[in-house]
């Protein structure tokens, strides 16, 4: 790599579309605070040459500083247990978190640096985090503006709800539905809810329809140090990981994901032709390679696979997805070395890029690049603003959790009588028919196929994977009390996944209800019940073979016989349809509809009922029925079956 710089191309001269430029404005409350604590950067860095690691004295080039985290999922205080410990070289722990704790440590990373930029590979807010997802995510993004973040790629988890949901609601800060109840909340400042002071983009995230990609794919920003202090474009190819629109929490019939290998490709040649000779790919699919957050030994998975075959034009990849820790470079193509890095997960490290270009081509000299990880320890004064906002929203979320929003009249529990059938079964079911009644509001771009209500529901109360909508119980409190507070009812359903119709067979429901029982290895029979709705009855033969335990003629649906050639619409949740509960007959489907997410839905419909009354457990009935020595049947009931 030549350390002369060239004459720079012309296409400099005027930014090309999509560009922007660092507005070190917008992080004036950081460099105000003064000084405050912070630790050291800790481990070696990652080096693309011997040249790099000797340290650069040379003012020839633009020097340039890439911050990026991922996956913060909303943890704003910061992650608990196991999550909040991580290590090191030579096997030393830190403990780490907290968006207070970041704010200090980017203080001291920006510091006298006039080319920072900080950005993230996707899914930093939705999840699991109560505070932030009780509240829209919106604390999430609070912070996010405080912090300074310049931009951000669509992970899997921004699309959680809906594609509108990002772009207007999370990017444009329109509120919707409920102002105050579902989203619009007031910030730690008192003010309504404006959105993202930064954009989203995505590179292969597109409508199934028309084909037209939902964010913009890729951006320029521009920094300063070019020749005559001419500012240099860097742009920035953005990924979400392919099959996302397939994945539990992010199904959506009407999106599709393209392939990253060939938009990543495309997108490079494109700024390219625009003039942009330095390149970063930002792409919310990652890999793993070993456990020391600050290098890399044994690579593998999707985002290492594509960095070793994508355009060598880029000069560095930028991970996200996988929860991994590492940092380290690895060749391109024409076996150049470049960054390849991914910084855990719910705010556990800070990972700095520091690229050199060439004054006169905007050019990355490759040789110079190094990249660091930084553990964001706690051992640090934390950032007043950041600790102020974090500390507004576990209040508030301590005041949603106790509000109340209905009424039950007794116990809702996950025990399950003989038949499989349970109280709190029951409620999932009534609920998840509820919740596909009715189409979603206009705001939702989620499907392509029209709204058909539904006309049953099953739900796995005991799935393969381990995972049951039902998370808890659903009791009145020791003192004898019917009311159903928000946090009771966010505990007791939903796994962040939307409920989901769509249209089968007959004989699929039947197949789907002869798939509650398996055989394991050993050859033991594994009972895993669908709870059914309000309108279903029916009956099994807890004696007959796996796989012949129902008739059709006992299975009932609003008191008629299930016909197995007759198109049924069942709601049931998302991973039931993308066949992970266990239930492969519903994995076949036709038109599939998607609404709104568990956890929200389920609170709107606890306010939707004057009370919650469990039901006696009769929608399913088990009987036996054996063969006597001589061949003759004799039965034995455990209640009484539907003829």
């Amino acid at each position: 790599m030549t350390n002369t710089p060239s004459a720079p191309p012309s296409a400099f001269l005027a930014p090309p579309p999509g560009a922007r430029r660092p507005d070190p404005g917008r992080r004036a409350f950081l460099a105000a605070v003064g000084a405050v604590g912070v630790s050291a950067a800790v481990g070696a860095p990652a080096y693309a040459s011997d040249r790099a690691g000797e340290g650069v004295r040379d003012d020839a080039y633009v020097d340039v500083q890439l911050l990026n985290i991922t996956d913060l999922h909303g943890y704003l205080q910061g992650p608990v247990g196991r999550d909040a410990v991580i290590q090191g070289a030579g096997g030393v722990s830190y403990t780490v978190g907290g968006v207070a704790a970041m704010g200090t440590h980017l203080q001291r990373l920006r510091k006298g640096r006039r080319n920072s930029l900080f950005f993230a590979p996707g899914d930093l807010f939705s999840g699991w985090e109560f505070g932030a997802a009780a509240f829209a995510d919106e604390p999430t993004i609070e912070a996010l503006n405080a912090l300074g973040l310049d931009f951000a790629t669509a992970g899997n988890h921004e699309f959680d709800k809906s594609p509108s949901f990002l772009t207007r609601h999370m990017m444009e800060g329109e509120p919707f539905p409920v102002v105050g109840q579902d989203t619009g909340f007031r910030d730690s400042t008192g003010e309504p809810f404006q959105g993202a002071d930064f954009p989203y983009y995505s590179g292969n995230v597109v409508r199934s329809g028309s084909g037209q990609t939902v964010l913009r794919p890729y951006h320029v920003e521009y920094v300063q140090g070019g020749l005559g202090n001419r500012m240099l474009p860097i742009g920035f190819i953005h990924l979400t990981v392919v099959g996302m629109e397939n994945m539990p929490g992010s199904f959506h019939p009407g999106l599709r994901t393209l392939g990253d290998l060939a938009t990543a490709d495309r997108c490079a040649r494109e700024l390219k032709v625009r003039g942009v000779n330095a390149i970063v790919l930002c792409i919310h699919d990652g890999a793993t390679a070993g456990d020391d957050f600050n290098s890399g030994s044994n690579p593998s998975g999707p985002a290492y696979d594509l960095a070793l075959k994508v355009s060598p034009d880029i000069d560095a990849i930028v991970c996200g997805h996988w929860h991994s820790r590492f940092n380290m470079m690895v060749p391109d193509p024409r076996g150049v070395p470049r960054p390849f890095v991914e910084a855990g997960y719910h705010g556990q490290v800070i990972n700095e890029i520091n690229l050199y270009l060439d004054p006169l081509t905007g050019k990355v000299v490759r040789d110079l690049t190094v990249s660091t990880s930084h553990p964001n320890t706690r051992d640090v004064t934390p950032h007043p603003k950041l600790k102020a906002i974090a500390d507004y929203w576990a209040e508030r979320a301590l005041e949603r959790a106790r509000s109340p929003i209905g009424r039950q009249s007794g116990p809702f529990t996950r025990v399950r009588n003989a038949a499989g059938q349970s109280t709190m079964g029951d409620l999932a079911a009534d609920w998840t028919l509820w919740a596909a009644s009715s189409p979603v509001p206009a705001y939702d771009d989620s499907n392509i196929h029209p709204f058909v209500p539904a006309q049953l529901a099953l739900v796995p109360l005991a799935p393969q994977d381990g995972r049951p909508v039902m998370r808890g119980d659903l009791v009145p409190s020791a003192d004898g009390g019917d009311t159903v507070t928000f946090g009771k009812a966010w505990a007791a359903i939903g796994r962040s996944s939307p409920t989901v119709s769509v249209t089968v067979t007959g004989q699929q429901i039947h197949d789907a209800l002869e798939q509650q029982w398996t055989k394991d290895s050993s050859g033991a029979v594994r009972f895993a019940p669908l709870a059914v709705s309000h309108n279903v009855r029916y009956s099994f033969n807890s004696a007959g073979a796996v796989g012949d335990r129902v008739d059709a003629a006992e299975v009932f649906i609003d008191g008629a016989p299930l016909q197995p050639g007759a198109d049924y619409r069942v709601a049931c949740t998302s991973r039931t349809v993308l066949g992970l509960d266990g239930f492969p007959a519903l994995a076949t489907h036709r038109l599939p509809y998607r609404f709104e997410r568990d956890c929200e839905s389920f609170i709107a419909y606890v306010r939707a009922q004057p009370m919650l009354d469990p039901s006696p457990l009769k929608r399913v009935t088990a009987y036996e029925k054996k063969r006597r020595s001589e061949g003759d049947r004799i039965t034995v009931r455990t209640g009484s079956a539907r003829r």
